[in-house]
């Protein structure tokens, strides 16, 4: 069998530049988890999906009707006309044919042309105000964006909000979700809530056991889960409907049908869908729709959950928020129980060796398969990113590299790992599209090992790079200027990790700080942070972003890859929001990055 008809590599460059042969075996290991067999040498071929770009006539083989999006039907067509709108159409052959999907994108990102701004980088579960249960809330998050505001920026990034499994223990990783789909309801302002006000004295003891979480920087999500379940079911067994949340559940259709479903089915069986009863182990079986009719009341509940977070996200929108976007989910979760038939569950994605990970990554993520992604109409993509833009000013892309091609590691012992080709062009045309209908820019992470064409590619396409302090060669002034710029992630050290020696994996870095914040090796630890912000307003990039981890010198970083440390991802913030906004750190950072406009 051809493995290169399956999109996969024989072999890869590492970030060193070295060159790795994929072994034979691996490769028939890959292949075959994609469906390949002595049956079938190749995927199965056909032209499901045709993405063009607007503003151009383009001829077709036979006469075909072109049914619009919004349902009007263009009949008898054999030229595409160059004012056909953006969007989803069906092309319908004549002669029998059968039909395509038909794309029409506008082939770029938004992107405003003399962008120029600052904002903070939130790990939104880290941010937390006195009113806070124990974790970071859309209420805060609201709070943050109305202060950053009034300071001068012009937008925050946040860290994911997609939603974990319901049942426990709760997935302290954002970027390991069950669903990218829907939201998180541990972000939920519980006060905030639709009839909380009418709850009483149940509500006031839930609420004080939550705020008495603050106390500990450690962010204990089953505490805080327990806590707030308990309120939301009580505000909820009080709830007696509403025509805004009828016209809201009738939008959302199916896929929040299907999503409240898998809630109602964990919180019975657990998070897993592998291990449950056989029967519900597919969502197209009749024993899950038999399940979803007796347990109605609790399919609503999980239903009731996402249109607060939808009510609440859009009430925090008063600043630019750019999402983020991880790169898959949990084999074991909601996303992967409804398009199990779409993914190779024998596989895992993660990274190669490199000079931060020399054993590589394994990020413990299913893979879609690109032939049965492409044959679904890339109806999961749509979905996925089409939410992601939900009330958003911008959209961050992690892995971004990850359109192009992903790194494919068999689950079975011994196998070694290659990477897979996916339809970039068809991918980054979706991306285009739904960027526009939201009004939102993109940017792409695209650190690690990135060929040369897909940054040229990305530049073309509209998608900001992402210049981190720690890695550029060159100055700020240099970097590009179709970029984000930043210090550092919540996977890398903080300033205060580099300068202090406390990151194990600073030395390199520490030479780069003191180069670029102009700064000797006795300079305390506020002249270093305030340095490398200054640096960073400089950047020539439209967009440059500080976290509040470096304004308030903070050592650790959010998390370290590669490890189960109870640290990742469950350390809040040394101070609360309402110390945060005049704390003189945080002015000092505020204002280095004050002039990046």
């Amino acid at each position: 069998m051809d493995r290169r008809a399956w999109g996969i590599d024989n072999g890869y460059w590492d970030a060193l530049g070295r060159w790795h042969d994929v072994p034979e075996a691996s490769l028939e290991r890959l292949a075959r988890s994609m469906g390949a067999s002595d049956e079938q040498p190749e995927p199965p071929t056909g032209n499901p999906v045709w993405c063009i770009r607007g503003g151009h006539a383009e001829f077709l083989h036979s006469t075909a009707d072109v049914i619009l999006e919004e349902g009007t039907v263009l009949r008898g067509v054999e030229v595409l006309p160059p004012d056909l709108p953006l969007g989803y159409h069906r092309l319908v052959p004549r002669d029998g044919g059968p039909a395509t999907t038909l794309i029409v994108s506008p082939g770029r990102c938004h992107l405003p042309p003399s962008l120029r701004t600052w904002g903070w980088a939130v790990q939104l579960y880290a941010a937390r105000s006195r009113a806070s249960w124990g974790i970071g809330d859309l209420g805060d998050l609201r709070r943050l964006g109305e202060w950053a505001g009034s300071r001068g920026a012009g937008l925050l990034t946040v860290s994911p909000l997609h939603a974990p499994g319901p049942a426990m223990p709760q997935e302290p990783s954002p970027y390991y979700p069950s669903s990218r789909r829907f939201r998180n309801p541990l972000h939920l302002r519980i006060e905030d809530v639709p009839g909380a006000a009418d709850a009483g004295a149940d509500l006031d003891r839930l609420a004080a056991a939550g705020r008495a979480l603050n106390h500990d920087r450690h962010i204990d999500r089953d505490a805080v889960w327990r806590l707030k379940r308990e309120a939301l079911e009580l505000i909820f067994s009080r709830f007696k409907g509403d025509a805004a949340l009828d016209a809201w559940l009738a939008a959302q259709g199916a896929p929040l049908l299907q999503f409240a479903t898998y809630c109602s089915i964990a919180d019975e069986h657990g998070n897993g869908w592998r291990a449950w009863p056989a029967e519900l182990q597919h969502p197209e079986g009749s024993a899950v729709a038999s399940f979803a009719d007796t347990h109605a009341e609790r399919v609503g509940f999980h239903a009731w959950l996402q249109w607060l977070l939808d009510l609440q996200l859009e009430s925090a929108s008063t600043l630019p928020l750019v999402h983020d976007l991880a790169v898959g989910f949990d084999a074991d979760g909601a996303d992967a129980w409804a398009w199990q038939d779409l993914l190779a569950l024998d596989v895992r994605i993660g990274a190669p060796p490199d000079e931060f990970n020399p054993d590589g990554q394994d990020w413990g993520l299913p893979p879609f398969v690109p032939w049965r992604l492409r044959a679904a109409g890339y109806g999961p993509f749509i979905e996925t990113v089409r939410a992601a833009f939900r009330h958003a000013g911008g959209l961050r892309v992690d892995h971004v590299m990850g359109l192009f091609r992903l790194f494919w590691i068999p689950t079975e012992p011994g196998g070694s790992g290659a990477y897979v080709r996916y339809p970039a062009a068809d991918l980054l045309d979706i991306l285009a599209l739904e960027s526009n209908r939201a009004g939102a820019l993109v940017v792409g992470e695209d650190l690690g090992t990135v060929e040369d064409a897909v940054r040229h590619e990305l530049w073309e396409r509209q998608v900001l790079s992402y210049r981190l302090l720690w890695f550029e060669p060159s100055p700020p002034e240099h970097w590009p200027r179709q970029a984000l710029a930043a210090v550092t992630t919540h996977d890398l050290p903080t300033v205060a990790g580099v300068w202090t020696g406390a990151d194990p994996q600073a030395d390199a870095m520490r030479d780069r700080l003191r180069e670029r914040a102009g700064i000797d090796d006795g300079a305390p630890v506020r002249d270093a942070v305030t340095g490398a912000y200054e640096a960073l307003g400089r950047a020539a990039c439209a967009v440059a972003v500080g976290t509040l981890d470096d304004a308030l010198e903070v050592t650790e970083r959010p998390n370290r890859p590669g490890t189960v440390n109870a640290t990742n991802w469950s350390v809040a913030l040394p101070e609360p929001l309402e110390a945060i906004e005049t704390d003189d750190r945080v002015r000092a950072v505020e204002q280095a990055l004050g002039g990046h406009r």
